[in-house]
């Protein structure tokens, strides 16, 4: 399969900030169990967003997708507000 085919990844998780223009950070978070109890544990990864518009506000659930790097830390944007806070 070729570069150009890939399908973008997509994510779903919550603004922890909102204070930076046209950037949120979102917090991804997994249930992972653990292979050994059977005991589910909470994994949370941090993304940095780029949101063009600046409509997403802290607390709201979001859904990004994976994109072109837009700076050294921004390589997820926006889609959509699922629900806002």
């Amino acid at each position: 399969m070729s570069e150009l085919n890939k399908q973008p990844r997509i994510a779903t998780g919550v603004v922890v900030s909102d204070k930076n223009d046209k950037t949120i950070v979102v917090a991804i978070e997994r249930r992972i169990k653990d292979p050994l109890y059977g005991k589910f544990k909470r994994q949370t990864r941090k993304r940095h967003v780029h949101d063009v518009d600046n409509v997403a506000k802290l607390g709201d659930k979001v859904r990004i997708k994976e994109s072109r790097p837009h700076s050294k830390l921004k390589v997820w944007e926006l889609v959509e507000v699922i629900t806002e806070n």
